[in-house]
């Protein structure tokens, strides 16, 4: 049981599908995705632990135990079965969440996740280092925020592409071409989820905020040919 409510918002109606946002952000990232989503879903966009209005806790500040609050979220929703959709850390911990609650998945998106911190592209490991060493003593409330969120990136995940062969529902990976995540680091994710469809928009990391019409026509297209 959690010892946490997470915050979200709720909107529209049909079946429930989660958003989880990424790394040091909130819900309002998918602001440009809730209305269209919510045409045909019950959408939950989540604040995850320690993360917009969602209390720190006192559990661990780690990507797995952001998968269990998922669970925990949907027990006390009454939800038995979701669809998710994740940017970044937010497809990291979905990922996460596939391979540990695996009946409670009715499909996935995992936008610019990746498997290790190797996915990374090596000029953003660098910059992350370098600002962890500033910041890792955490002297102040702010540095030690701030060294909580850079090690989710240097240190986690740790997911080896053979174990997404357990994944079993409908997957879409999607991702920019010009994203923080390596090409053939998002390659691998989709080759490893059994029959994943694979999608490059043209844009960076945040290509579902830079062009919202492209990100939701891939969605759109994804959820019709799953009958979502």
């Amino acid at each position: 049981m959690s010892d946490i409510q997470l915050y979200c918002e709720i909107c529209g109606s049909g079946e429930p599908l989660v958003l989880l946002h990424g790394n040091g952000e909130d819900h309002t990232y998918f602001r440009g995705q809730i209305p269209y989503l919510a045409k045909r879903f019950t959408v939950y966009a989540v604040d995850t632990r320690g993360h917009g209005n969602s209390p720190l806790g006192a559990k661990p500040f780690t990507l797995s135990q952001f998968a269990d609050d998922l669970n925990d979220f949907l027990d006390a929703h009454g939800i038995k079965k979701a669809h998710v959709l994740g940017f970044s850390d937010g497809a990291n911990i979905a990922m996460l969440f596939a391979l540990r609650y695996p009946d409670r998945l009715l499909s996935l998106v995992l936008n610019s996740g990746n498997l290790d911190p190797d996915g990374l592209v090596p000029e953003l490991i660098g910059e992350l280092n370098a600002r962890y060493a500033v910041v890792s003593d955490g002297r102040t409330a702010k540095e030690r925020r701030e060294a909580a969120l850079l090690g989710l990136m240097l240190f986690e995940p740790q997911i080896k592409p053979e174990e997404l062969s357990a994944i079993r529902v409908p997957t879409l990976v999607i991702a920019g071409d010009q994203d923080l995540i390596r090409e053939a680091h998002t390659r691998l994710i989709a080759k490893s989820v059994p029959n994943a469809s694979l999608v490059f928009l043209s844009g960076t990391h945040g290509v579902a905020e830079e062009s919202p019409d492209a990100f939701n026509a891939a969605l759109g297209a994804f959820y019709d040919s799953i009958g979502g």
